[in-house]
């Protein structure tokens, strides 16, 4: 179980504390889906990556499976299970991606394991196995390889920062179904930034984030329809509508 308690971030801009999270609490339970929308700038990023370990809150406390990792390193959260996909993945020259999965695994692979979870994001595993995780690859691979990166850490916790960025649709698709996949078997827990309507369907629950702080939270089939209807305060440029608007 992830529990975040009283979290906070602020950054110090021209001498003024600007506030970029305030106060969130939020409890995700094992095994959920969990999708966290809400416009851009709004502090959606900044929470995944407190969470991950690479921004440090100035107050409040994060728990994952009942131990405080408020103060560990990303390393050390790694440990513990926990993962994180960046929304634009590094590229590394030089390093293939046999050995990037290897990498993630913490030992060596197999031919079949290595293919297997490449097939599970939908690559064709003998073509990719000896590239260059370079500049080679399009936005949608490398975005791909990621998560498969991911799946061969066997994380227990996995975040993705709007993984639909930069991909085309084909690539989309196959990403939508790789999380479906993973939520049906079950033996991780998911919190998935994205503002993308088909990955917002798959959640179990809805966390809104708007000016730092939690607007709304709940199962899917309770927020997104207030939020579409416009019954929860937020700028929703990102949901067809540029003005705020008004709790109903």
């Amino acid at each position: 179980m992830l529990e975040i308690k009283n979290l906070s971030y602020q950054v110090d801009a021209d001498g003024e504390e600007l506030g970029i999270l305030q106060g969130i609490d939020l409890t995700i339970p094992d095994g959920k889906l969990v999708v966290i929308t809400g416009p851009n700038g709004g502090g959606k990023t900044t929470l995944a990556k407190t969470i991950m370990g690479l921004a440090k809150p100035t107050a409040g406390q994060i728990l994952w499976n009942g131990t405080d990792i408020t103060g560990l390193s990303i390393t050390e959260r790694s440990k513990l299970g926990v993962s994180y996909a960046f929304q634009q993945p590094p590229r590394f020259k030089g390093l293939r991606i046999g050995d990037l999965l290897a990498l993630a695994a913490g030992k060596e692979l197999t031919h079949a394991q290595q293919c297997s979870y490449l097939t599970r994001v939908g690559l064709c595993a003998n073509d990719y196995i000896g590239r260059e995780m370079d500049a080679s690859l399009s936005g949608g691979e490398v975005k791909r390889v990621e998560i498969a990166t991911v799946l061969a850490r066997g994380a227990e916790l996995m975040i993705f920062d709007e993984p639909e960025a930069g991909i085309d649709l084909w690539s989309f698709s196959q990403l939508t179904k790789t999380f479906r996949a993973l939520h049906a078997e079950g033996s991780a827990t998911l919190l998935i930034i994205s503002h993308q309507e088909r990955i917002i369907e798959l959640a179990d629950d809805l966390v809104l984030v708007s000016k730092g702080r939690i607007e709304a939270h709940g199962p899917k089939e309770d927020i997104l329809p207030k939020l579409l209807r416009g019954n929860i305060a937020v700028e929703r440029s990102c949901y067809g509508k540029k003005e705020v608007e008004s709790r109903g």
